[in-house]
């Protein structure tokens, strides 16, 4: 791959985890602190990127891969979620915001695909070249959020309107990508679109359990992406976005140790170890305080690289392997359509119940509001180490 694509791409993965990393993990502490919004109410802000999730493949399936080139629908989406970015910042009402953000995730959503396929489609060795150029991404994550937190905004409608500015040169620039032109010569299939023919995979005891498991545990991630940051705030934590920002630092450090871990471990184990660290960084958020319990905040933030990378990453490889090469993308389609999709619509709802449930005289209850989501991570952890079966290690 030439130098100056590979910067092309590296520029467009940054910009775009930029617009995402905005808003996405400050967005409950505004709906509480300007829209006097109630748990119920983020919790359905966040399902509503759920939502999108879920109509996002149809959108890239059947319109986007057939018609028109990627990058000028990558260009377009952009600026039309920076127009209803805009709209959004004008809102005062919590139920009117619902609204407006799912017909923002609706524009979002399909960005985060077309990104991964502008890149993939230039290059020659996807697995030496894809790596490098996406973890832009997570460096743009980290920025971005210690941006919001170096100026206190967390709180602010300055988190949507960044994300505006950077989508709004984002469409712009998007123009000017390589050409990555529309490559479907038949129809794409409903059928192909949610994965049916990676339902033969349902035929493996093992495969059914994990698929079933990753659905659970993204109801507590739902927990973490919506309620850690206001949670930390309301505990007294001074910066919490960029103190929040070390859970992506972690990330990278741990998916770097996935190959040895596989090796040391098998594919069991480290899904066993990850479901672990659910329940204890839950436990920490719930029992920590800006004193002299300050660190088992910490500890719960950096053992973010843990909790995804060993449970999500390691299920991805799984999925890979069990699935073999004619049916890997549908089968990895599958999976996000019922983790992203199902699994974090399940949750991100709950999380917002859940949270009004613990909420006494205006005042969340955190210590009981955590030990929900730990309590499914534990209740997940039991029945997979009593069912799941990894046969012959195969990861090894």
């Amino acid at each position: 791959m030439q130098l100056s694509t590979r910067v092309q791409l590296s520029v467009m993965m940054f910009l775009q985890f930029c617009v995402w990393g905005a808003w996405y993990g400050q967005m409950s502490k505004y709906l509480f602190t300007q829209l006097k919004a109630t748990g119920d109410q983020v919790g359905s802000a966040y399902a509503a990127f759920s939502v999108a999730m879920i109509v996002s493949p149809f959108f890239i399936g059947m319109v986007a891969d057939r018609f028109f080139a990627a990058q000028k629908v990558l260009g377009a989406l952009n600026l039309l979620g920076a127009a209803l970015l805009f709209w959004l910042t004008q809102i005062k009402d919590a139920e009117m915001f619902y609204w407006v953000m799912l017909a923002y995730c609706l524009s979002f959503a399909p960005c985060i695909s077309l990104t991964s396929s502008i890149a993939l489609r230039q290059m020659q060795n996807p697995e030496q070249d894809f790596p490098a150029i996406r973890v832009l991404g997570t460096v743009a994550w980290i920025v971005i959020t210690n941006i919001v937190g170096f100026w206190g905004v967390g709180d602010q409608v300055t988190i949507f309107q960044l994300a505006m500015a950077v989508a709004v040169v984002l469409g712009l620039y998007s123009f000017f990508l390589p050409d990555t032109p529309p490559t479907a010569t038949g129809a794409t299939s409903f059928a192909q679109i949610i994965g049916a023919d990676a339902f033969k995979l349902f035929r493996d005891r093992s495969f059914v359990v994990f698929f079933i498991a990753s659905i659970l545990i993204c109801i507590p991630l739902s927990f973490y992406y919506a309620m850690a940051n206001p949670s930390l705030t309301d505990a007294g934590m001074q910066n919490v976005e960029n103190k929040m920002s070390l859970g992506q630092v972690s990330e990278v450090v741990f998916m770097l140790l996935i190959p040895l871990a596989f090796v040391r471990l098998g594919v069991k184990w480290m899904l066993a170890v990850g479901l672990v660290a659910w329940i204890v960084r839950f436990v920490l958020f719930g029992y920590g305080d800006a004193g002299s319990g300050e660190w088992m905040f910490y500890i719960a933030i950096l053992l973010h690289g843990v909790c995804f990378d060993f449970f999500f990453v390691t299920g991805q490889i799984y999925t890979d392997m069990k699935a073999g090469a004619k049916i890997k993308s549908q089968a990895q389609g599958l999976i996000t359509l019922a983790t992203y999709g199902v699994g974090m619509y399940i949750g991100s709802r709950l999380s917002g119940l859940v949270t009004d449930q613990y909420t006494i005289e205006g005042v969340k209850q955190w210590a009981s509001i955590w030990m929900v989501p730990a309590a499914i991570a534990g209740a997940v952890l039991l029945v997979f180490l009593l069912v799941f079966q990894d046969r012959g290690r195969q990861a090894a």
